[in-house]
């Protein structure tokens, strides 16, 4: 979309918009919701205190973007009595809901793993709560069911290994079963916590082969903060999508070992060349989808969203521009420098201009944030929730 003059960057700006304008990144209820480290929960201002609330946030982060449409629900931090009136209720506020996100690590009856567990009436218990998220499913609407499991041991010699595998297998068979035609779920990997010795699913290889095992409807997902120190992500976004296996992103970032760091602020530039091989791998459609998972800790909640938005937008902007002609001529060549130069000129490209067109051309203010901040919403939420009980995790 982009050619060399004279070693200025020159960009077909209708092609890199027009991209942009189908992209979707879906925002988490429990972004909005009070969060912290292990050691305390902030609490804030205007935090909402019901799904419907975290839907009206949400619906904020939309309206200043243009590209935030949908809301992710965890259950059962978010669980309402009637799912269709939740839906709704979003339809009401401009947006949808979008994957349902399932809790097998919070309860008591967890502590030595859910559907890996040795207990068979744990295992029993945690795959009734997967197969009740899909009856969710199937009342809002949703196409996507998120996987995270915190199984795994803390010693050698605890569980078995291979056996914890069988049982993992055996319970994501069922819930595949249970799936509808056009419905999936997205298997998310983390290398260590809350396990420190095994988790049981640690990494995208163990992920990819029991998916693999299920069919087209099992899918994984990347959470971007889950990997080892140099991890190349990238490569594993690049194997995933060659094997038709990359089924979703969970944006954010981490200096060290968690994950809730707003997206790209501990590497933009490697958010930037997973969006480069998002956009060259044919994963950059409604196949992939992009969602966030934060949990804004000491930063204002609806702001922190409307950021990880625009970081998101600006590496994919910036991936757009790559000059694929001239990028392939030097991978061709043998020209190793050239070939990187090409992925420079558009990494170093300032796209926020372009972007605050595109946001004034869908009818939107260029800046989000200075929008949202003029707004008064919080002012007003915050007024309005100072009574009850603000909605955090586990709420």
């Amino acid at each position: 979309m982009s050619s060399q003059e004279s070693g200025i960057l020159v960009t077909d700006t209708k092609a890199v918009k027009a991209a942009l304008r189908t992209q979707h990144i879906e925002t988490p209820s429990w972004a909005y919701g009070n969060s912290g480290t292990r050691f305390k929960v902030f609490a804030q201002q205007g935090v909402p205190r019901t799904p419907e609330e975290k839907i009206d946030d949400a619906a904020q982060v939309h309206r200043f973007t243009g590209v935030a449409p949908t809301v992710a629900l965890h259950i059962p931090w978010d669980r309402v009595d009637d799912y269709a009136a939740l839906a709704a209720h979003a339809r009401d506020r401009g947006v949808g809901l979008g994957a349902i996100n399932s809790n097998v690590f919070q309860d008591d009856d967890y502590m030595l793993g859910s559907v890996t567990n040795p207990d068979p009436a744990i295992r029993k218990k945690a795959l009734r709560h997967l197969l009740d998220c899909v009856d969710i499913m199937d009342a809002t609407g949703s196409r996507d069911l998120k996987l995270w499991f915190s199984d795994g041991t803390n010693y050698p010699g605890q569980d078995d290994i291979r056996a914890r595998q069988d049982r993992l297998a055996e319970a994501l068979a069922v819930v595949y079963e249970r799936l509808g035609d056009d419905q999936r779920f997205l298997l998310e990997y983390k290398l260590f916590e809350p396990a420190f010795y095994t988790m049981d699913v640690p990494d995208w290889g163990t992920a990819y082969a029991h998916c693999m095992r299920l069919g087209p409807k099992a899918q994984v997902v990347v959470d971007t903060g889950h990997h080892a120190p140099g991890t190349n992500i990238e490569f594993i976004v690049a194997s995933l999508l060659r094997e038709n296996k990359l089924g979703a992103f969970d944006f954010n970032s981490r200096f060290y070992a968690d994950d809730d760091l707003m997206v790209g602020a501990a590497d933009p530039f490697q958010l930037f060349r997973i969006m480069h091989e998002v956009v060259q791998g044919g994963g950059y459609g409604e196949h992939v989808a992009f969602m966030l998972d934060q949990c804004h800790n000491i930063e204002p909640k609806i702001h922190g969203q409307i950021r990880s938005v625009m970081n998101v937008q600006e590496a994919t902007a910036k991936a757009l521009l790559v000059d694929v002609e001239a990028l392939r001529a030097a991978q061709n060549s043998g020209d190793v420098l050239g070939a990187n130069a090409v992925l420079m000129d558009a990494y170093n490209t300032d796209v926020r201009p372009l972007l605050g067109e595109l946001r004034e051309e869908m009818g939107l203010d260029p800046d989000p944030v200075a929008a949202y901040k003029r707004s008064g919403y919080f002012e007003r939420v915050s007024d309005e929730r100072k009574d009850g009980q603000a909605a955090g995790w586990g709420a």
